[in-house]
C-alpha cells in the first residue's frame, strides 16, 4: 500500500463494532439460554474465528452482514468439536474460549497462526489448572489441549499483571465452577479498574451474578471481581458499540492536520477504554464528545475531532506510564505516532506487554519511525519519541494490523510517499480501514 500526504480529512463515519465487545457478545450469547441478535458485530478476522470456534463447538450462528443472531446452548452445553479450533490470529478467541472449554466434560485443542502460537498461555493455564482442568502446551504456548472438568473449582486468584482477557477467561470459567471465584486486580486506585471491563459488565447484564468490590490492602486498594457458580445467562439482544481503539487512528489524524474536522458516531466510551482520549486531549487535540448515552451496560457517544495547526499541551509531563498504560495498550503504536507531532513529543514506558502482542511492538514502532526520519529512543519497557518531521519510506507492518495502520497514518504526516510492506495485516482488526481513511481525505 502506497500513501501519500494529506491535506485535511473531513466527514462523518461510523466505524465497525467494538473487537473486545465482539468477542464477548458471541461467546456469552452462546453460553446463554435463548436467542440472541448481535448487533454492529465486529467485522474484523479476529472475530469471524470467534464465531467459526464457536460454530464448531456446536452453536448455531446464522451472520447477515454485521448482524450475527446466536441460539445459546447454556455455559456448559458446548459439544465436542470435530476438530482442532483455530483461533487465527486471535489472542481474545484463545484466551477467552479456553475458560469456557476448562468446564466442559470433553478435550479439545486451541490453535492459532505463527504469531499467535509464540503468545503467552501460561498465564491462564496456571489458574485454570488450580480450577481442574489439565491443559498441556507447548512450552507456555499454542497449541492447548484442554481436558475439561465440570464441576471446576471455584478460585481465589491474583492476577500477576493486569489482563482483561485473562481476568474473563477466569470469570467464564467460574460460570461452571462450585462456588463463588473470585479474581484480583493488581494494585489500583480505589474504584479505578486496572483492565477493561467489557466482561464484568455484560455478564450482570445477561444476568450473572457479578460483585465488584476495591478492598484494601499492598498499602493501597486492589479490585476484586467475583462470580456465582450458579449464575445462569438469559439471552438479550446486544448493540456493540463503535470500536474506540479503531477511531483512535482517525482521531490522531484529523487532531494533527489543520483544518480537518471529523466526526466518529456512536463510539464505544466506557471508562476503562477511553485512556486514550483523555491523553490526546491533555497533549493539545481538540476533541469533544456528543450525545453521550447508555446501551447495554456500555456508555457510547459521538466524537468530534478538529484539527490544529500547533497542538499545545496541558499535561505536566510528557512521560505516560504506570497503572494507565493497562487501558492504553492498543493505542501506543498510534500514540508513538501521535509523539512525533506534538512538542517535546512522548516518552511511554511499562509496556513490557507490548514485546508480546501480534509483533514485538515497540521494536516495530521504533524501526518504523527511524526509517521515517523520527528521533526516538529504545527502552525495554517503551520508548521515547521526540518532535520530528517525518520523511516518506518503506515500512514494514511486521504482519501486525495495529502497526500497519499507525503507519498509514504517519504516512499523512511525512513528506513524500510511504509504502507499507504487509498492508493487508490490517484486516485482522479493520478490514475497511484503508478505504475509510480514502473516503475522509480532502
Amino acid at each position: 500500500m502506497k500513501i501519500q500526504p494529506a491535506a485535511s480529512l473531513n466527514g462523518v463515519i461510523r466505524l465497525p463494532g467494538d473487537k473486545s465487545i465482539s468477542h464477548r457478545a458471541a461467546i456469552f450469547a452462546s453460553m446463554a439460554t435463548g436467542k440472541t441478535r448481535i448487533e454492529n458485530y465486529a467485522t474484523s478476522a479476529d472475530c469471524a474465528s470467534t464465531l467459526n470456534c464457536l460454530r464448531n463447538l456446536g452453536v448455531e450462528i446464522r451472520q447477515e452482514d454485521s448482524t450475527v443472531f446466536v441460539k445459546g446452548v447454556g455455559a456448559d452445553g458446548f459439544t465436542k468439536p470435530p476438530r482442532e479450533l483455530d483461533c487465527g490470529n486471535s489472542g481474545t478467541t484463545m484466551r477467552l474460549l479456553a475458560g469456557v472449554l476448562a468446564g466442559q466434560n470433553f478435550d479439545s485443542v486451541l490453535t492459532g497462526d505463527a504469531s499467535l502460537s509464540k503468545r503467552p498461555m501460561r498465564r491462564i493455564i496456571e489458574p485454570l489448572t488450580e480450577m481442574g482442568a489439565r491443559i498441556e502446551s507447548e512450552n507456555g504456548c499454542a497449541p492447548l489441549k484442554i481436558h475439561g472438568a465440570n464441576p471446576l473449582q471455584a478460585i481465589s486468584y491474583k492476577l500477576p499483571v493486569a489482563s482483561a482477557q485473562v481476568k474473563s477467561c477466569l470469570l467464564l470459567a467460574g460460570l461452571n465452577a462450585k462456588g463463588k471465584s473470585r479474581i484480583r486486580n493488581p494494585k489500583s486506585q480505589i474504584e479505578t479498574p486496572t483492565s477493561r471491563n467489557h466482561t464484568e459488565l455484560m455478564l450482570r447484564y445477561l444476568g450473572a451474578e457479578i460483585e465488584e468490590s476495591y478492598i484494601e490492602a499492598e498499602g493501597g486498594f486492589v479490585q476484586e471481581i467475583s462470580v456465582a457458580g450458579n449464575s445462569t445467562l438469559v439471552a438479550k439482544d446486544l448493540k456493540v458499540p463503535s470500536d474506540v481503539s479503531s477511531a483512535a487512528f482517525f482521531i490522531v489524524a484529523a487532531s494533527c492536520l489543520e483544518n480537518s474536522e471529523i466526526v466518529l458516531e456512536n463510539v464505544g466510551l466506557n471508562p476503562t477504554r477511553t485512556a486514550i482520549l483523555d491523553a490526546l486531549q491533555s497533549f493539545g487535540a481538540d476533541i469533544e464528545v456528543l450525545n453521550r448515552n447508555e446501551i447495554c451496560n456500555e456508555v457510547v457517544g459521538d466524537v468530534r475531532v478538529r484539527g490544529r495547526k500547533i497542538l499545545v499541551s496541558k499535561a505536566a509531563s510528557n512521560l505516560i506510564g504506570g497503572d494507565i498504560i493497562a487501558n492504553l495498550i492498543d493505542e501506543i503504536p498510534i500514540l508513538a505516532v501521535f509523539a512525533a507531532q506534538i512538542e517535546n513529543g512522548l516518552e511511554i514506558r511499562g509496556a513490557a506487554e507490548l514485546r508480546v502482542k501480534e509483533s514485538d511492538r515497540i521494536a516495530a514502532v521504533v524501526e518504523n519511525l527511524r526509517r521515517m526520519n523520527a528521533a526516538v529512543e529504545e527502552f525495554p519497557d517503551g520508548f521515547r519519541v521526540g518532535k520530528s518531521s517525518l520523511k516518506g519510506a518503506t515500512v514494514d507492518s511486521f504482519g501486525d494490523h495495529r502497526i500497519a495502520m499507525a503507519f498509514a497514518i504517519a504516512a499523512l504526516f511525512a513528506e513524500g510517499e510511504t509504502e507499507i510492506i504487509g498492508a493487508e495485516s490490517a484486516g485482522v482488526s479493520f478490514p475497511e480501514f484503508f478505504q475509510t481513511l480514502a473516503g475522509l481525505r480532502r
